[in-house]
């Protein structure tokens, strides 16, 4: 390891997080200006901004030659996004999950993440089909725009005496600020990716696993960042907001463009379809059930989320060394943590549904 390649990933690092502060003091103050819920900013606006690094580094790895890159990125940084980046942000203060999020946005990030797996059957993501992912998209920001501009107008306006005159400044410097914040998440991003990427390179990893391991780790360092500062600053509905709407725009954004104006579209290897992207899938119900249970994502279901990315990633170590351990661990997996997982949701649910169920059967009695 050379000093260049630390001093991109220290560097790197400390421009991620100034960017997170000054993307999240941005988006804040223009939500509260605009009257919008921190949730829509981050589910359209900070989403778009954090998934900046996915989309340039997709679209540069198309071009290159190396497709496994691109759709490994777009995988793991929405693996690494769920278990990665809640959880930690989990482990900070416990994630409020609004319940539009349950009944609408959740669901949509899974059917995204199953079209993904759709158009890939064939092993290429073609620019038709990258044509109905980028459609899906705009459909999906249209609706929530729509929808939050009709919950606006059914609300008496709000207007606190003696502070419109000091907000007439305002919209504007939140917009450099945002636009400053997503300038230096993607510069930080890009030198970490850079750093970290040429370690990997050096162990002769592939670029799939690259993709799926250190870039997309890497182009997930802004929803890090942005989420844990969103988190600690109050702001803890953008932070899951961030994510949701990051893997919303991670498939229809990031893949559908680079399928539209890569050449020959952009080729899925079959390792990725047997296993990588059906994670994917399974990672993104898992986060359904939880946000339905308590409307809260708790600190120890943080640290779950985490331990299970460690367990993904060390499964991808594995595979790519063809280690030893790769068949014993494989079979604890199968065998033991999905199996546990599952039935650990089907209780999460089962114990929910239940409570409910007793408070409306309670109500009556007390009225």
């Amino acid at each position: 390891m050379t000093l260049a390649t630390v001093l991109m990933l220290v560097g790197g690092l400390a421009v991620l997080i100034g960017g997170g502060e000054v993307l999240v003091r941005g988006a804040g103050s223009l939500a509260r200006t605009f009257g919008m819920a921190p949730l829509i900013v981050g589910l359209t606006v900070v989403s778009f901004a954090t998934s900046a690094p996915e989309l340039a580094v997709s679209m540069g790895a198309a071009f290159t030659g190396s497709p496994g890159l691109a759709v490994g990125n777009v995988v793991g940084s929405n693996v690494a996004n769920i278990l990665l980046i809640l959880g930690l942000s989990a482990l900070f203060l416990p994630l409020v999950v609004k319940s539009q999020l349950v009944r609408a946005d959740i669901p949509v990030m899974v059917v995204m993440a199953v079209a993904m797996l759709l158009v890939a059957l064939d092993g290429l993501v073609s620019r038709t089909d990258g044509l109905i992912l980028v459609t899906a998209l705009v459909i999906y920001l249209v609706v929530t725009v729509l929808v939050a501009r009709r919950r606006k107008l059914g609300k008496p306006p709000r207007r606190p005496p003696g502070r419109v005159s000091a907000r007439r400044r305002s919209p504007l410097l939140d917009v450099g600020l945002v636009v400053l914040g997503v300038g230096l998440l993607v510069g930080g991003a890009q030198l970490l990716v850079r750093g970290a990427t040429d370690i990997a390179a050096a162990f002769g990893v592939s670029d799939l696993i690259i993709g799926l391991t250190v870039v997309a780790i890497g182009t997930s360092l802004p929803e890090l960042a942005t989420s844990i500062i969103a988190v600690i600053r109050g702001e803890r509905e953008l932070a899951v907001g961030n994510v949701v709407g990051s893997n919303v725009f991670n498939v229809g954004a990031v893949l559908g463009t680079t399928a539209l104006v890569a050449p020959d579209g952009v080729e899925v290897a079959a390792s990725a379809v047997r296993f990588d992207i059906p994670i994917m899938v399974a990672v993104s119900l898992v986060l359904l059930p939880v946000a339905f249970t308590g409307q809260a994502i708790a600190r120890w279901e943080g640290g779950l989320f985490v331990a299970l990315f460690v367990a993904y990633v060390a499964y991808l170590y594995l595979e790519a060394t063809d280690h030893a351990a790769l068949e014993p661990f494989s079979a604890a997996m199968l065998w033991f943590v999905i199996p546990i997982t599952a039935l650990w949701l089907l209780l999460l649910v089962a114990y929910e549904i239940g409570l409910r169920r007793g408070k409306r059967e309670a109500r009556p009695s007390v009225r």
